[in-house]
């Protein structure tokens, strides 16, 4: 009988413990699909759609070009295949999300009412949502001992490549291949990192042989290369979070325990959206309810456009227009500024960010947003703050990340490049003006707050 393997966020064939269970339960043939389902393709935005495309290209050469490309709604597609390949069992990576999760349950009740076995095995985290637990077999709502004791709950050693496969491929759906190619070739996309397993195991031993020992330092200079850039690879599971542990696991120094925490965050965000799955667009703590927020307006606009007269606020906005990503400090920088000096709730913010970066990640993402926001777990206070100037003044000290991204800005110097308005010169290239004051807005913000509490 064959088997299927549907891919969703595990786009590789290396460390693949689902590829490995349909493998073995293939007596025959094994089919390896990707669903292109349109209540996603048509949400994403164009450089999402297009780091999916040229990641879907890739897979396929992995898999010997015998990628099955299916359009339409998982419930019936998923079932239509089985049907027409005789699969008997059809085996996934388990989801956490929310829609996902909901999806997962249609689709195997339809796959149950069709005699076909809906198998799950592994999740896109070393240690699966909701096995993390405290004494009291409750979720953990702290970051610090959560890290703590996902480290002590420990992960399996990363699963054998498969050196060959059963493969079989059944026809593709016209729509999808459109689709895909249609993406590829859309106009004004960003510059984007190479796709596939190749170009990941690529960019990760650049950066442990060269960015690691730094790590802990050069993580928060957005003018540095500094960072892993794995983000986008492991969005979509183009590498498994335990490969690059075990990869951690023979190497020393604090640029290392640093990266392991990275890593974590990105799990303890998973494990709460799991037990919480409301605060995918929903705030997850009650504390800042009655807070009265803006609407959009042309400031958001301007925020958006990388034109607020902020030079590190506009730097990172730029960046995420060009490359589809942006440095993790700048993000929270960015989200600061439009929560609390445009005082806009943030939704928008975290909705724009997944429209754009090809590494959106709903839980990080989203519960990244609500950390700045004051409304989520191990929240920022509400009443910190980001101010733009100093923050750029300290992690782009030298004005290299602003003078990158705003051209405008680039005769001024130095760390002249985050104050424009202190020099005779420094709108003479057309940089816009501060569309509000910093200091008059915290003290709004401030206000906000305190009313929340009256």
């Amino acid at each position: 009988m064959t088997s299927i393997l549907w891919l969703r966020r595990d786009l590789r064939r290396s460390d693949h413990p689902a590829l490995l269970a349909a493998r073995d339960a293939a007596d025959g043939d094994l089919v390896v699909a990707f669903v292109v389902d349109p209540a996603l393709w048509e949400g994403g935005g164009p450089a999402r759609r297009a780091w999916l495309a040229a990641t879907l290209e890739a897979t396929n050469e992995e898999y010997d070009d015998a990628l099955t490309l299916l359009w339409g709604d998982p419930v019936t597609v998923v079932p239509e295949l089985a049907a027409r390949v005789g699969a008997s069992s059809a085996h996934v990576t388990r989801e956490t999300t929310p829609f996902g999760h909901r999806r997962d349950e249609a689709v195997a009740q339809a796959l149950s009412a069709a005699g076909v076995e809906w198998v799950e095995t592994g999740t896109p985290y070393a240690v699966g949502p909701g096995l993390v637990t405290n004494g009291s077999g409750s979720a953990y709502k702290v970051f610090t001992p959560f890290a703590r004791a996902w480290r002590s709950h420990g992960w399996p050693e990363p699963a054998a490549r498969p050196t060959s496969l059963p493969l079989r491929q059944a026809r593709s759906d016209a729509k999808a291949t459109d689709a895909l190619r249609e993406a590829l070739a859309a106009p004004g996309l960003p510059e984007m990192p190479g796709a596939g397993e190749k170009a990941a195991a690529a960019r990760w031993r650049g950066f442990v042989d060269d960015a690691l020992p730094a790590y802990t330092t050069d993580r928060d200079r957005p003018g540095t290369d500094g960072t892993s850039r794995m983000s986008p690879y492991l969005k979509l599971g183009v590498v498994h979070p335990r490969t690059l542990l075990a990869d951690l696991a023979s190497r020393r120094g604090p640029g290392k325990e640093t990266y392991v925490d990275e890593l974590a965050w990105r799990e303890f965000y998973a494990d709460v959206l799991w037990h919480n799955p409301s605060s995918a667009w929903k705030d997850l703590r009650d504390a800042l309810d009655g807070m009265a927020y803006d609407d959009e307006s042309d400031a958001v606009d301007a925020w958006r456009e990388g034109r607020t007269g902020y030079p590190i606020v506009d730097a990172g906005m730029r960046q995420l227009l060009a490359e589809g990503w942006m440095h993790n400090r700048v993000r929270m920088i960015t989200a600061s500024f439009l929560t609390k000096d445009l005082h806009v709730w943030w939704p928008v913010g975290a909705r724009h960010f997944l429209d754009h970066l090809v590494d959106g990640d709903i839980a990080s993402n989203n519960h990244g947003w609500q950390w700045v926001a004051g409304t989520g777990t191990d929240a920022s206070p509400y009443f910190r703050v980001f101010n733009p100037v100093t923050q750029g003044e300290k992690f782009d000290p030298d004005g290299v990340y602003v003078r990158r991204w705003v051209p405008e800005l680039a005769h001024l110097e130095g760390k002249a490049a985050h104050q424009p308005w202190e020099h005779e010169d420094g709108y003479e290239q057309g940089y816009p003006e501060r569309i509000v004051d910093h200091a008059e807005e915290r003290r709004e913000a401030l206000r906000r707050l305190e009313a929340t509490k009256g």
